[in-house]
Parts: C-alpha cells; structure tokens; sequence
C-alpha cells in the first residue's frame, strides 16, 4: 500500500533516508560504469600523452626515447623511421649548432667586433665578434624547435601505444600506403593547413616573440651589433616608460593621450556623418540618388596617400587656402594660418582630413544595410504616430549599432594605427623639445616608427608596440563581448 501511495499522477514522491541512501549508492554505481564505458569509447587518436605513457606497455614508455621504436616494432617501418630520423636530426642540430645557440640566448653575446694591428701585415685589421641581434635570433628559433622536438616526442608516444591497442584488439594496424590515404581523406585538414601554419609560425610568431624579447634589452642607438652588444635589462625599459617625470614617461602619457582622442573622433564622426549622409541620399525625396552617390565614390578612387600629400600642400603655408585667404582679404599678405604647424589646429586639421577620407566608405557600408532594414517597420512606427527623430532613434540606429559594431571596433583599431594619415599629412609635427623624438600630432604607431628607423631605439619601440598591443586586445575583447552583435549573434530585436 505505502508503495502504491508513492506515485500519485506519474510522480514519485520523497524516498526516505534509507532508500535515499540506497538510490544515491546505486545511483553513484551508474555514473561511475558509465564513466569507465565513456573512457572505453574514446577514440584512439583523441587519447592524450599523458594517458598513453601511464597505460601503454615498456614499448610505448621506451618510444618516448627511441621515437618511432613502437611502430618500427608493430611493422609500421616508414613511420617509425620518419619519426627516427627526425629524432636523429634534431640530435644533431643542438650537438653542432642549437646548444651553443641557447648559451648565445642566455648571454647575447660576450666578445666585441675590435680592430687588431697585424704586424706581419702592417695593417689593422678587424677581428668578428658575435652580433647580440643574431644570438637572440637563433636562439628563439632553437626554443621553437625544441618546442616542435617535444611535440614531436608526444606524437611517437601516441602513435606507439594506438598501435599497441589495435594490436591487442586484433584491429589491422594502418600501412604507410594507408597514412597516405588518409592524408587526402579523413585526415585532409591536415595535409592543407600545413604549408598556412609554416607560414604563420615563421613569418609571424617567432619574429613576434623575437620583437617581445627586444624589449627587455638594451638594443638602443647606443647598443648596436657587432660592434657593440646589447643585454638583457629585465623591465627596466618599461619602468622608464611609466617612472613619473622621466622623458620617456613625460612623452608616452601625451602621445597615449591624443593617440586615444585621435581614434574617438576619426572613428565616430566618419560613422555618424557617413550614417546621415546614407540616409539622406537613401530617403524618399531625394532625387539623382546614384549621381550623389558617385560624386562621393569618386573620393576613394583617388590613392589615399596621393590625397593626404595633396592635402599637405593644400593646408601648408603658402598653400593654395592660405592663398585664397589673403586673396579675398581674411588674412593679411604675409600672414598665414598655421593648420599643420600650431598643435591644437593640426590636431583639428587632421580630424577635418580623415573625415573627408573616411565619410564615404561609411556611406556605402549604410547604404547597404539601410536597403535591408524591413520597411514594414517604418510603416507599424509611422501608424503609431512616431516622426522621423524617434523612427531614426528606435529603428534605424539600433539596427545600424547591431550589425556595424564588428566594424566599429575594427575601424577604432585601425585608427590607433593609422600611420598614413598622421606620417603624410603633418609628419608628426610640430615638434616639441618636451617629447622624446616625437611630435605633437605623433601617434604611438608613428612615435614608434620614428624610435625604431630614425633613432634606432628598437627596445623602447618594442615597448610601445607591446602596450599598443595589450591595451587594443583587452579594449576590442570587452568592448564585443558586451554588444548585442555578440550576445544575440543570430537574432535582432
């Protein structure tokens, strides 16, 4: 009878302690059988390292040496030579060249190019000394091969004990000519993203860390290879960047400064002007739409550095607005405004610039976005008695915000970065005997650009180029994951 009560309309009601008791032990019983038949399941090419040396046989621990010993034994011959072999060469290139490439690392260097009298000759000549630049290069290339050496080691294990396992399941160990098929079907991916991510580790991830690790030495105008060495210095570099009154620090604070005001404004009056002369030439009422349209196009059809120096002409001095000013009497004969030599009217000045430069594009991306916004949404909003300011504030900027915001955090980085603009139009000018080889109109991209080329500071720009960095990461990070174009990627409301 208690047993009948229990269910009532298809639920049970509470167990008590001991069939609590009992339900939670079998229950616990469950999970862990199902545990051990998911484990069981895995697939054999998913199986990590760590689990393949604790489960595999002397064989498989021994081809964490011998590279390749399990399939050499399990009769997969090419395989394991391949591995071999690349074991044996990786050997010879730390005994002949990588050992002392990471002692080179480790001290950058220790003897100096110098200039030695030959008696026999009755000259001086110079004697080579080790370059600190090639010493820090190799040796990053030697980590990244150990790096590729240990992954190598992770593979023969893996594939050591997967042929173990198909051996003692009595599975057909795969052949070479297999590996081969596999590799132009079930294993493709591979077989194409391999020449891409060659690319990517040497011609972008080891000249990045090679650009980090610059900034913790002394490679400055001071320090130049062979015939001076530089060292590692730790953080001093960056303790010189933000230590209160030194130069550097009474230079990057104002550089960081404009370099952000600089990105807020290019960015957001191309947006909102481009985003209103769109919907200007996109309503109703106007006519010639596709003539506006070009006139505008026509802009970007023009090379935008061909722009930027015609605009430097344009705005210098004696260019033809100071002329037109004095001609029409605003100006005296022999004045003249100074557009790119004043800092707060240059700054103004390349703002005006970049707004004739960038309004178009922004004008194109809206037209296309404004044509697909559903009409039925104005035509509900205007029965409802809303005007055009609240059509434009409910339905319009909403959808335009929703869909552009990729672009805008995108448009905001690339202005941090905008070297053209500032390094053609003002060069960076005016200068100023406060900054540190920088100019009152320099971003950090082209302070940068000046420390590294010009005054062969390459571990100070090393140091911006890191901060560039970090803060355009974590600000593009946070600022899309608090966007609607991230939370709802696949509706609009």
């Amino acid at each position: 009878m208690v047993d009948k009560k229990r269910k009532t309309f298809g639920q049970e009601l509470p167990l008590s302690e001991g069939e609590f008791g009992t339900a939670f032990k079998s229950g616990k019983m469950a999970a862990n059988k199902k545990r051990k038949l998911s484990r069981q399941e895995i697939p054999l090419s998913e199986v990590g390292f760590g689990t393949a040396f604790k489960l595999g046989n002397t064989v498989t621990k021994l081809s964490a040496i011998v590279f390749g010993l399990g399939n050499i034994l399990h009769k997969q011959i090419v395989r394991g030579l391949v591995l071999l072999a690349i074991e044996i060469a990786y050997i010879y290139y730390m005994i002949s060249f990588g050992a002392q490439a990471i002692v080179n690392f480790i001290t950058l260097g220790t003897s100096v190019q110098q200039e030695v009298f030959n008696e026999t000759k009755q000259l001086y000549e110079y004697v080579l000394g080790d370059n600190s630049m090639l010493c820090l290069l190799y040796g990053v290339v030697t980590l990244f091969t150990t790096l590729a050496f240990i992954l190598l080691l992770t593979v023969s294990v893996k594939s050591a004990y997967s042929s173990q396992k198909k051996e003692e399941l009595g599975k057909p160990i795969p052949s070479f000519m297999d590996d081969l098929k596999s590799l132009r079907e079930q294993n493709l991916h591979k077989t194409l993203l391999l020449m891409p991510v060659s690319g990517i580790l040497c011609f972008t991830i080891i000249p990045l860390v090679f650009m980090i690790l610059i900034a913790f030495t002394s490679y400055d105008k001071n320090h130049q290879p062979p015939g001076n060495l530089f060292d590692w210095v730790g953080l001093d570099n960056f303790a010189a960047m933000f230590s209160r009154g030194g130069v550097l620090a009474n230079t990057f604070w104002p550089v960081l400064g404009w370099t952000i005001t600089w990105a807020i404004f290019a960015t957001f009056s191309c947006y909102i002007l481009g985003m209103l002369l769109a919907i200007i030439i996109n309503r109703e009422g106007t006519k010639l739409k596709s003539f506006w349209r070009f006139i505008f196009v026509l802009s970007i059809a023009v090379p935008q550095f061909v722009t930027l120096l015609t605009m430097n002409t344009i705005f210098n001095a004696n260019g033809a607005v100071n002329g037109i000013l004095r001609t029409i009497g605003l100006i005296g004969i022999t004045e003249s405004i100074p557009f790119l030599t004043d800092p707060t009217l240059a700054k103004i000045t390349i703002i005006c610039v970049n707004i004739w430069i960038g309004v178009p594009f922004m004008m194109l991306t809206s037209t296309g976005i404004l044509q697909n916004i559903p009409k039925d949404l104005y035509e509900a909003a205007k029965v409802d008695g809303a005007n055009a300011f609240v059509s434009f504030f409910k339905i319009t900027l909403p959808y335009m915000l929703f869909i552009t915001t990729p672009y805008l955090i995108t448009s905001f980085v690339g202005n941090i970065n905008n070297f053209n603009i500032i390094f053609l139009l003002s060069g960076g000018g005016p200068e100023s005997l406060d900054y540190y080889y920088a100019g009152k109109t320099d971003l950090l991209v082209t302070w940068l650009y000046k420390l590294s080329i010009t005054n062969k500071d390459y571990n100070i720009g090393a140091v911006i180029g890191i901060i560039v960095f970090v803060i355009l990461a974590a600000l593009s990070l946070l600022t899309y994951r608090h966007t609607g174009s991230y939370k709802d990627e696949e509706t609009f409301q």
